[in-house]
């Protein structure tokens, strides 16, 4: 610290001195290394610690849609049949003892520029959305309570 700084701040307030806020920088240092030493202390950075999934996590469903290569663990139930069938799985979740809802919603989207008020409508907007409700088997095997939700 540059001490002759510091006496003359110290003159031009009379002696008194200031106090003030933190800057953005330091509050995030702060942060920063008390969340370290928490982390530190408290032992999260052992190996064993760090998992990609929790043991509460559900299984997924096997196999997947095959329009997409049956890759990923849903499928997309359609009235017409044009992506998958109307009585394929519609959860996501396997060993589900609960209540599964599904919609999908259409509509158009409505874009407004801010700065010149320009107004569009765009194309037809699909979304498939799900919510799961109920009891499932967790990784770790036991059955666990739980609601999840698809959007």
């Amino acid at each position: 610290m540059n001490w002759q700084l510091a006496r003359e701040s110290r003159a031009r307030t009379g002696g008194e001195r200031t106090r003030q806020g933190m800057t953005r920088r330091q509050f995030n240092r702060t942060a920063a290394g008390t969340a370290m030493a928490g982390a530190v202390v408290g032992g999260l950075w052992r190996s064993n610690a760090v998992k990609a999934f929790a043991a509460t996590d559900p299984v997924p469903i096997s196999g997947g849609t095959p329009v997409i290569g049956g890759a990923y663990h849903f499928f997309g139930p359609t009235p017409d049949g044009s992506f998958d069938p109307i009585d394929a799985e519609p959860s996501t979740i396997g060993d589900l003892n609960g209540f599964v809802a599904l919609a999908y919603i259409n509509g158009t989207v409505t874009r407004t520029n801010t700065k010149t008020g320009e107004v569009r409508v765009l194309p037809t907007l699909n979304s498939d959305m799900r919510l799961m409700h109920g009891v499932y088997r967790g990784e770790d095997g036991k059955p666990h309570q739980g609601a999840f939700a698809l959007v």
